[in-house]
């Protein structure tokens, strides 16, 4: 990945600010919803689950964290992987990360809030309500980013805060009034029960190493991302385990009953009808706030491969008031509102599953062989202790959750890949022909 963007982007976030981005990333709908789903699965061990995922998620955050300090480029993975494999892997990861990974992500994230904002308003019903909502909250959302990282990590802080104080505070209630019965054990999961929870809520946790995607506005990355990155998985965690154990502390065996709403449930038993309205409202917030954090990052990675020569030029433009990749975030605004009024993510949902799995195999990978290399430009920064068992470790948990992944998705995912590797080859060749032209 070439260094220019490092050039003309501003240093300006810090660890506070790169820890709430990668809570906000992580966190989105998911922790009102699957407690349920976790205590059918494990009842009270549930939590088993949680510790389990977060094990696994640091280790791939540590892989992320030591290669994150030694390439300080926009990019965040796709960085990365260019750096050790080379232009085209690079390209590949970056494409599946803005593309298959996020943009449809939250086209159906989108589409969600519609559809909860139906519930009160049943004009939100109609398509060109639903379309005219999905062109104002990304075009704000872009605006706001266009304006310069700073405007758009403030904006992002506070939204962060906003989703999570009506959370942390349910938590906090909920405490009072935990039922002891609620959290005895009766019995003993097996490891089939354990196993297929754990597949089901590390999809939740994943999401943090997005926030690396601005390494190149990252002051002093070297201490920065280790910290940020690593403080704001464990606060996802924290938040992840207190929410399990206050929802199965009041509300007992009947938790896995309510599948739709369990969180909003906790609230109306705590304070009433209003609480469960406050959590649906977190909720739309919280699914916002991961708009708005996709905003703030992924038009990064559209914005480095145009610097690398792999996406059209002008998306590697930066404004000339606000400093910003102002194409690159326009383009992504404008590929969320169509496919968020399509419904495109609807045929490509297998592919945002395992696109994440094979994205951190490939940045394990590439901390793996990056390590070894003798470039002197790749020595310094954070290094993983003892050696290489963390790698291994990441490895061996990504290939087990691979191995869940459907022959219909490998196949999809073949099919992407296999349409991205003849555009790059195109692109190349007609680049090098306008070059010798």
């Amino acid at each position: 990945m070439q260094d220019q963007d490092q050039a003309s982007l501003k240093r300006e976030i810090g660890t506070t600010s790169l820890a709430l981005n990668a809570v906000n990333i992580i966190i989105g709908g998911g922790i009102f919803i699957l407690p349920a789903v976790a205590a059918q699965n494990l009842g009270s061990l549930a939590f088993i689950a949680y510790l389990i995922c977060g094990l696994l998620i640091v280790l791939i955050m540590l892989c992320y964290a030591e290669v994150g300090s030694k390439v300080t480029v926009s990019g965040g993975s796709a960085a990365y992987v260019e750096k050790a494999f080379g232009p085209f892997p690079g390209f590949l990861i970056n494409t599946l990360f803005w593309f298959a990974y996020s943009l449809l992500s939250d086209a159906a994230l989108i589409n969600v809030m519609a559809d909860m904002l139906a519930v009160w308003f049943p004009v939100f019903s109609a398509f060109y309500v639903r379309l005219i909502f999905f062109i104002v909250v990304f075009g704000i959302l872009a605006l706001i980013n266009i304006r310069g990282v700073k405007s758009g990590a403030r904006f992002n802080n506070a939204v962060t805060l906003m989703k999570l104080a009506p959370l942390l505070l349910l938590v906090m209630i909920g405490f009072f009034f935990i039922s002891p019965s609620n959290l005895s054990i009766s019995s003993m999961p097996d490891i089939q029960s354990i196993g297929d929870t754990c597949l089901l809520l590390f999809f939740i946790f994943i999401g943090g190493e997005t926030a690396l995607n601005m390494s190149g506005e990252i002051k002093n990355p070297q201490r920065t991302i280790p910290r940020g990155i690593l403080l704001g998985v464990a606060g996802i965690v924290v938040i992840y385990l207190l929410t399990q154990f206050v929802a199965q502390g009041v509300l007992g065996n009947e938790l896995a009953l309510n599948k739709t709403a369990p969180i909003s449930e906790v609230a109306t038993r705590l304070v009433g009808p209003i609480g469960g309205t406050i959590i649906l409202v977190a909720t739309i917030v919280s699914a916002f706030g991961l708009l708005s954090g996709d905003m703030l990052l992924e038009p990064r990675l559209i914005f480095a491969a145009s610097r690398n020569k792999q996406l059209p030029d002008f998306l590697g433009k930066i404004h000339p008031r606000f400093a910003s990749p102002y194409w690159a975030i326009i383009v992504y605004a404008l590929f969320a509102i169509i496919f968020s009024s399509t419904g495109g993510f609807e045929q490509l949902a297998t592919l945002v599953s395992s696109a994440s799995l094979i994205i951190y195999l490939a940045v394990v990978l590439a901390m793996i062989r990056l390590r070894f290399n003798k470039n002197d430009e790749l020595q310094g920064g954070f290094k993983v202790p003892f050696g290489l068992t963390i790698p291994i470790l990441a490895i061996i948990v990504i290939g087990w959750l691979l191995l869940q992944v459907t022959i219909k998705e490998f196949r999809a995912m073949a099919i992407f890949f296999a349409i991205l590797t003849v555009y790059y080859f195109i692109n190349k060749a007609v680049r090098r022909k306008q070059i010798a032209g």
